[in-house]
């Protein structure tokens, strides 16, 4: 896409041809001039969406259910959804918009659009390359992080090098479509990106960033995308669901006002109706005791062993305090959640419910096979049962060292996501930094690290700004043997929301682990429900 010649109406804009082009990596970066002033009028002019410019594509794509469909569609090749970016491969995106399917005429003026993000790790993602709906790829390049060369918060499955899906995840782009309805993808700038003089562009804030300027755009073409962008549906999975998240909880927030000015964003809303986040990896700055709380004890899959016991219980401790200042209450009136109970309130409320859904679906024989392997597990009046400290067992090893997310000696990936200037990664917790095993001169987090994490967390904008701006419905998922983050992140997610008096759905899927989607059928038909939307 270097070079790439983008219409739009009557401006012509040449990719790369505004100031110096440096090709990093393959990639091509590109930069306003410095001192150049824009044109107001032609900026807006640029973000004009040309809704004549597709090609029409037909092609089988099977629904939630399996079931195979012949769709034709309006395809929208990429395109830059701001006027000024730092690198305009990846803040770009594509629409698909559905004009038959299985032959029968459909009208999707009126559809619900899914914002379909790739994002995993906080890495880049594109659709530079896409040439037909749900092909946004997620850019693991060769950065990783962690002792194994993989970023944390991806699934082991996933290959450290190249360009993909989400391992396990159905591609939510393609299911939209099929349904009808619209399907925004966007690329996004990520944590490993490096301009020529090894200055890091892509970590904090980012990803956000560019994902509100995509929704931004949309709404600024508002009657010329087609769908009703009233009705923005996002979606993503660990970190691209950490940042769906964040999307639906900082809806028109003003703290990002400088960084959407700096980028040319088009003069907008960037408010979403729904969220959809899969297993997000969020709440950097307390993640780290709320995943010594749930896997504290458990052995370490890289080891063999059980971290370090004082690391742990002191991660453990800062987490009690965490989640009392918090004064959050559990769904279906279970009453204030607190470090002491919130094992409780993960069995009673998603463990066991997950476990007995489970057991039910499957056949007589096959349930008594699965109850004779899992003796852990009580069986009675058609419900499962069991003990947190049997559950922590069934699940077995943890995936993470301790601290899980800022690590002593820098290596997770989070620690690269707030990296700065040509400083690839730095510590994010007063915490870690205290302890830090590098040889840093200050044991102190760096001065701009707090604004950083709130930009990063969707907390802040639900609990201490209330944001009355915030996406008003949630579906949230989990795997039950999940030991990329801690099951603690996504309950107070929900609870939060739900306390704000949101709607919130919310469940745990039994015996599966990161970045899995169980119920995209259901998914598809909640997009509906809650849009109000009927064909």
């Amino acid at each position: 896409m270097k070079h790439r010649a983008i219409k739009r109406r009557n401006v012509v804009i040449g990719i790369g041809s505004t100031a110096g082009v440096a090709a990093v990596g393959g990639i091509a970066l590109t930069a306003q001039a410095s001192g150049e002033k824009k044109d107001s009028t032609t900026s807006s002019d640029a973000l004009v969406f040309d809704k004549d410019d597709y090609t029409e594509l037909t092609e089988t794509i099977a629904d939630a259910d399996g079931t195979e469909h012949s769709v034709t569609y309006h395809f929208y090749k990429p395109r830059n959804y701001v006027t000024n970016p730092s690198d305009s491969d990846h803040q770009s995106l594509v629409v698909s918009v559905p004009v038959k399917i299985d032959g029968k005429a459909v009208d999707a003026h009126k559809a619900p659009i899914v914002l379909a993000n790739a994002v995993g790790a906080y890495m880049p993602s594109s659709v530079a390359k896409a040439t037909g709906v749900g092909q946004a790829a997620l850019e693991m390049g060769s950065i990783g992080g962690g002792t194994g060369g993989m970023p944390s918060g991806m699934p082991s499955g996933m290959p450290s090098g190249g360009t993909g899906a989400i391992n396990g995840m159905v591609n939510l782009a393609k299911l939209a479509l099929v349904a009808g309805y619209v399907a925004v993808e966007p690329g996004t700038r990520g944590r490993s990106l490096t301009d020529s003089s090894g200055m890091y562009y892509g970590t904090a804030p980012a990803v956000i960033v560019d994902l509100k300027a995509a929704v931004r755009y949309v709404k600024f073409n508002k009657g010329r995308i087609p769908g009703n962008t009233d009705r923005i549906v996002s979606t993503g999975t660990s970190a691209g669901g950490a940042v769906s998240a964040l999307l639906g909880a900082s809806g028109d927030s003003k703290i990002y006002a400088k960084y959407l000015k700096e980028a040319s964003a088009a003069d907008a809303s960037d408010s979403i109706f729904a969220t959809g986040a899969w297993c997000p990896i969020t709440d950097l700055e307390h993640a780290d005791g709320a995943y010594e709380w749930n896997w504290g004890t458990n052995v370490t899959q890289s080891t063999g062993k059980v971290v370090d016991q004082t690391v742990s219980k002191e991660l453990q401790s800062q987490f009690a305090e965490y989640q009392a200042s918090l004064k959050l209450r559990g769904l279906n009136g279970y009453g204030a959640l607190t470090a002491r109970n919130y094992d409780d309130y993960l069995l009673t409320t998603y463990l066991q419910a997950s476990a007995t859904k489970y057991l039910t679906d499957l056949s007589d024989s096959e349930r008594e096979t699965y109850l004779a392997t899992n003796t852990f597990i009580t069986w009675s009046g058609g419900k499962a049962t069991f003990t947190w400290e049997d559950y922590l067992t069934h699940v077995g090893a943890r995936k993470k060292t301790a601290p899980a997310f800022d690590a002593f000696d820098l290596s997770a990936g989070e620690n690269n996501e707030f990296g700065t200037g040509t400083t690839k990664s730095r510590h994010f917790t007063a915490y870690s930094a205290k302890n830090d095993s590098t040889g840093l001169s200050t044991k102190r987090v760096a001065s701009d690290i707090p604004e950083l994490l709130t930009l990063m967390n969707p907390m802040y904008h639900l609990l201490e700004k209330r944001n009355p701006n915030r996406s008003k419905h949630w579906w949230i998922r989990l795997g039950t043997n999940d030991t990329d983050t801690s099951h603690v992140i996504s309950a107070n997610l929900a609870a939060a929301v739900d306390n704000l008096g949101d709607d919130v759905n919310h469940s745990y899927y039994w015996d599966q682990g990161h970045a899995t989607n169980e119920d995209p059928g259901d998914f598809i038909k909640w997009v509906a429900k809650v849009t109000g939307y009927k064909k």
